[in-house]
């Protein structure tokens, strides 16, 4: 049967690997949290742009048919 002092010892050290363990998770986390930031940011920004897309094809949409109006009235 193991001394006090060995189970004290392979306490320990099963703690410190669970400390290191903790802290490479709580690192994994932090990255992952700010990957996750970066990229809802980004898809803010492209959200942003799609919807000015958009909003251009539609103004290009009006000019063209009042170019095909235009074009009506004079040939018609």
């Amino acid at each position: 049967m193991p001394t006090l002092d060995e189970r004290i010892a392979a306490l320990t050290m099963t703690l410190e690997l669970a400390i290191h363990q903790q802290q490479d998770h709580d690192r994994m986390f932090q990255e992952d949290r700010e990957a996750i930031r970066t990229t809802a940011e980004a898809i803010r920004q492209l959200t942003a742009l799609v919807a000015q897309d958009a909003e251009n094809i539609r103004s290009l949409a009006r000019v063209a048919e009042a170019h095909e109006h235009r074009l009506d009235r004079i040939e018609g």
